[in-house]
């Protein structure tokens, strides 16, 4: 029974470490999508997939840029046309962060 309890307690840990770190990423995408994007009257800003795929402090930053952008849609913190992107078919696609 101790071993099982350890092994949940270590087990929820590690979900806990990895919803920080997906938390953390989606904040340095939002950033990075400020960066990079366009600003539109409506408060939010634009930038196409392919211009965040293709740069090089993006590449340095995620491991995994689509999953980020997959959390950061679940989250509703961006759109974007599709369920995934992937380049170069969706390299036109636009990224929109919502305005916060």
């Amino acid at each position: 029974k101790q071993w099982y309890q350890r092994r949940v307690a270590i087990t929820a840990g590690i979900l806990s470490s990895d919803k920080m770190n997906v938390d953390h990423e989606v904040e340095l995408l939002k950033q990075e999508i400020k960066r990079l994007g366009k600003d539109n009257e409506d408060g939010s800003v634009t930038v196409k997939f392919g211009t965040l795929f293709h740069d090089t402090q993006c590449a340095n930053i995620f491991e995994a840029l689509v999953g980020t952008l997959r959390a950061a849609k679940k989250r509703k913190l961006i759109t974007f046309e599709g369920q995934m992107l992937l380049s170069p078919t969706h390299d036109d696609v636009d990224v929109k962060l919502l305005a916060c």
